[in-house]
């Protein structure tokens, strides 16, 4: 559970806007104090480019260089919040997830804030002749600073063109798609324990009684299912010596007090089982791809039902979306899904999961797309043409019998909605690529 537990950890840092300005603070108060050190010891080299000038003047640098890096942070904080505002409202809100991740953004805050916090702590130390002070102009500690402020300004130029990058949609979209690749990567294929090969014996072996026999776990937290801890989960089932069964998966929604799995035999269950079971299910206030594939699915879609909204009206970006759902799906097509009996190791089945399905995610890709865009030639082309690349690499009919019957929908409805006689032409053109890439007459 610990690695599930420290994967969510690090990416709620991950997620904030505090960790990584933090961190660096707190390494410009070590570089003030080192420098300042070194300062104090004389052995300072001869460099020419060290600062030689006086107290007076060394201040003079300092204060200029923290006075303008509160005004840069401001403006860079502005700018921030306008590119999380045009994001929310053009991408959606469930998007926003991906801008607060944005390392990129977390560094320049972090570089503006830690010049500043080292200027303050260097600034407190330089001391004129009199009122009882011995004079100290810290001359590394003042180049140090002067160095940092140069820094500062490259960052800047770094961030107003990143900031203006990020929000442009081809960018957003290949940065969900990315994180579509790196879920398909880690989930499939994905196992707990060990399992067989053989799906039909491993249906015959759960017990026929189960259903009658099982004792329902309530869920005591409420949230999104974020991660279930699939190695604590099997070791739980196989102290008690019990058949799980779960009945959710992440992504889904968890009301608290519904059922979340089901155990047998009900003798093995008790109050420490039930909380240890609710302990392995990782409840948050959204979804994450950690372990949910279907979730950048959902943002990619969300992004194309925003851009072929009648107050966007972008098909282009809706094509684009579709270009990245099928290059993931055409990738899954590939993949070999994990099985949903896992196995300790002496081969007792000990739980079963709730997985995805090729057929469900061909739904979450397209149906709101298709029902969306009924009346869109381009768009409904090209979900044709997406459906038609996704058959090449199928590899059983249950796959090939799910994007038949999207395309058949997708014929269906461009009959109804279109009217010109050749874009109904060409729409038919292009489901009858699809059945012939299905092998199909």
């Amino acid at each position: 559970m610990k690695n599930v537990k420290l994967s969510k950890i690090w990416d709620s840092l991950h997620s904030s806007y505090w960790f990584i300005p933090t961190l660096m603070a707190l390494g410009s108060m070590i570089l003030a104090i080192a420098m300042l050190t070194l300062d104090r010891t004389g052995n300072i080299p001869d460099w020419r480019w060290i600062y030689t000038g006086g107290a007076d003047g060394a201040r003079a640098v300092l204060s200029s260089v923290a006075s303008s890096m509160v005004s840069v942070v401001a403006t860079a904080f502005s700018i921030t919040i306008v590119a999380l505002q045009l994001a929310s409202s053009n991408f959606g809100p469930r998007l926003l997830r991906n801008f607060m991740q944005d390392t990129g953004n977390q560094i320049v805050l972090g570089t503006f804030i830690g010049t500043f916090i080292y200027c303050l702590l260097v600034l407190r130390t330089i001391h004129s002749e009199g009122d009882g002070y011995t004079l100290f102009v810290p001359q590394l500690s003042v180049t140090v600073g002067t160095g940092l402020a140069i820094a500062s300004i490259g960052v800047l130029i770094y961030f107003i063109h990143h900031a203006s990058t990020i929000i442009q949609a081809s960018h957003v979209i290949t940065q969900v798609s990315g994180d579509l690749d790196k879920a398909l990567d880690r989930l499939f294929p994905g196992k707990i324990g060990g399992g067989k090969a053989n799906n039909s014996r491993q249906v015959g072996e759960i017990p026929a009684n189960f259903d009658s026999e099982a004792s329902p776990i309530k869920a005591t937290g409420e949230g999104y299912l974020q991660a279930i801890d699939d190695d604590e989960l099997m070791k739980i089932a196989r102290q008690s010596n019990t058949l799980v069964r779960l009945t959710t998966r992440p992504g889904k929604f968890i009301v608290k007090g519904s059922d979340v799995a089901m155990v047998s035999p009900e003798k093995g269950v008790n109050q420490s089982l039930k909380q240890q079971i609710n302990d392995a299910f990782i409840l948050g206030k959204e979804r994450t791809e950690y372990q949910d594939v279907e979730f950048p699915i959902d943002q990619l879609v969300e992004i194309a039902l925003r851009a072929i909204s009648p107050a966007i009206n972008d098909p282009f970006t809706a094509i684009r979306c579709i270009d990245r759902l099928s290059a993931g799906l055409s990738r899954l097509a590939q993949r070999d899904f994990p099985s949903p009996y896992r196995y300790d190791d002496e081969q007792n089945l000990r739980v079963i999961v709730e997985g995805v399905t090729f057929e469900g995610l061909v739904d979450a890709a397209f149906n709101q797309i298709r029902q969306y865009s009924k009346s869109d030639v381009a768009v409904t082309i090209r979900l044709l043409e997406a459906i038609a690349c996704i058959a090449t690499y199928t590899r059983n009919s249950k796959q090939r019998k799910a994007l038949r019957r999207q395309a058949e929908m997708i014929l269906n409805t461009s009959r109804e909605e279109i009217s010109p006689e050749q874009d109904q032409k060409d729409v038919q053109e292009k489901y009858y690529q699809v059945i012939k890439a299905l092998g199909e007459d």
